[in-house]
Order: C-alpha cells, then structure tokens, then sequence
C-alpha cells in the first residue's frame, strides 16, 4: 500500500462522490520536510485554512491531524534519510446537489509522503531556463493565490513539449503579463529594487513566496508586488524562482534572454536552510 493516510486511516481509496474528485473542490498543501520536521508548518496549515474560507467552508489543523503530521515526519525521514515532501490535500468530501456544496461539509483530509525530484538539486546548482508557455492563465480573482485542486490549467501547461535546453514552463494570464512559472514564483531584480508578479487575478501565492518577501525586506530591499509585462523581464538584471521545495533556483535565460545569478539566491538559501 502507498504512503497515504485517509481521515486518519492508512489506506488509498476515496469515495467517487468526493467533491475534491467530482470538481476539484478543495485545497493543497506540499510541505518539505527533513530531519528537524515540517518546514514552515504553521504556514501552510494557515493558508489552507484561510483558502477553505475563501471556498465557504470551515476549516483548521486538529490535534490529531497535527500529532498524525508530525510522527509521518519523523517517521519518513528515518525511511528516506534526506529531505521529502508531504502532501496534504483538504477535499469539501461528498454531498450537496451536483454543484451546490452541502451546509455541513464532510471533509476529507489526505495524507501523502512523496520524494523530492532528484534533479531539484541539480537545478539548485545550475539555475533554469524558462520558455513562455502558449498556455494562458484565466483571471479569476476569488481563486486567485489559492492552491485549489482545479488544476486544469497546469496540466495543459505541462502537456506541452519544452524547446531542447529549457527547463520549465514562464505562464503568462489573458493580458499578456508574467504571473509565474509552471510549478513556482517569480522574483525579478534591478540594482537594489526586486519585482514580484502581483497575483491577485491568478496564480499561487507560494508559502516560500511569502517568506522571501520577509526575509527580502528585512535585508534592506525594496520589494514590490506589480504586474509585469512579459516585454518587461528584459530589463532586469537577475530573475529566480521560488517554491516550497526546492527554496530559490536563480533563472538563466526566459526564452532568448539570459540573466547573470544573483547574490540573493545564495544568501536566502543560507539564511532559510534551503539548499537540498
């Protein structure tokens, strides 16, 4: 039986009426964890929380689950002996009339333990090249920021076959402006100034996202959320990207432009204990 745990219970079947299954109605969460637990835990469990808000219903980390989280961390680690990852997954669970969510959710919590890519190491060391996707984000500002399990969009993106030499995919929304990569965040630097895509019409407000930006101004920088141009990135003289899992990989070249490494990208992965 695979590493999932479902309400509590270790097994893999869901039911085909769960909502999560039905219309993608709930929220994610992966979390890296290593030998000292659950990197920025309390974090996560606060943005599913407040995004389970934002979707009309209740709900926060129990005890239990928490007391579940933490020995599947320390459990884990022993099996994997480096860093991994834990997936968690907030489905509304079944019920309601197709659409019309039911008053009193039965939530199911899922529980998954995954490897980091192997090759995330890799890209740590050697940066990325991205290539703007032809996939387009749609605007939805009451979805925006939330890691809400209508995926759709990515999977789109991720169906697309990458130019020789690029890495991953740079997502633009409707209007033509930077919103993200296909699996993180965007920084862009210029002297003194750092730039990260507003994302209040679509796209991931990333728990490492956030932390930069702390970490960012509490080092002395100015750090803005704006849109950005996808004619604009050139104009910057360093650009990286950040998630959960692999902390900060500077990018090397978007599309036909290339990018010098920031001292940044080192800095931030020392001061947050991100490197793999």
């Amino acid at each position: 039986m695979s590493d999932m745990w479902i309400n509590g219970i270790r097994q893999n079947l869901i039911s085909g009426s769960d909502r999560g299954l039905a219309y993608g109605d709930g929220l994610f969460a992966t979390m890296r964890c290593g030998e000292t637990g659950i990197k920025f835990r309390q974090l996560h469990l606060e943005r599913l929380s407040q995004s389970a808000q934002r979707l009309g219903f209740v709900w926060q980390a129990s005890p239990a689950l928490l007391l579940q989280l933490d020995e599947i961390s320390s459990h884990s680690f022993v099996q994997f002996g480096q860093d991994f990852c834990i997936k968690l997954l907030i489905s509304r669970g079944s019920g309601g009339r197709g659409y019309q969510a039911p008053q009193q959710p039965d939530i199911s919590e899922i529980v998954s333990v995954h490897a980091i890519p192997a090759h995330y190491s890799t890209l740590q060391q050697q940066g990325v090249a991205l290539q703007t996707s032809p996939i387009r984000l749609a605007k939805q500002p009451r979805l925006a920021g939330m890691k809400h399990l209508n995926r759709l969009e990515q999977v789109l993106i991720k169906s697309q076959t990458l130019a020789a030499g690029f890495d991953d995919w740079l997502v633009l929304d409707s209007d033509d402006q930077v919103i993200e990569s296909s699996m993180a965040n965007l920084f862009c630097i210029k002297d003194e100034q750092v730039v990260t895509p507003a994302l209040s019409a679509s796209g991931v407000a990333g728990v490492m996202r956030e932390q930069l930006i702390y970490w960012l101004n509490d080092a002395g920088y100015c750090v803005q959320m704006r849109t950005v141009d996808v004619a604009e990135l050139e104009q910057f003289d360093h650009l990286f990207i950040s998630n959960s899992l692999f902390g900060v990989i500077s990018v090397n070249q978007v599309n036909q432009f290339h990018f010098t490494s920031s001292p940044i990208v080192s800095r931030a992965r020392e001061a947050l204990s991100l490197s793999l």
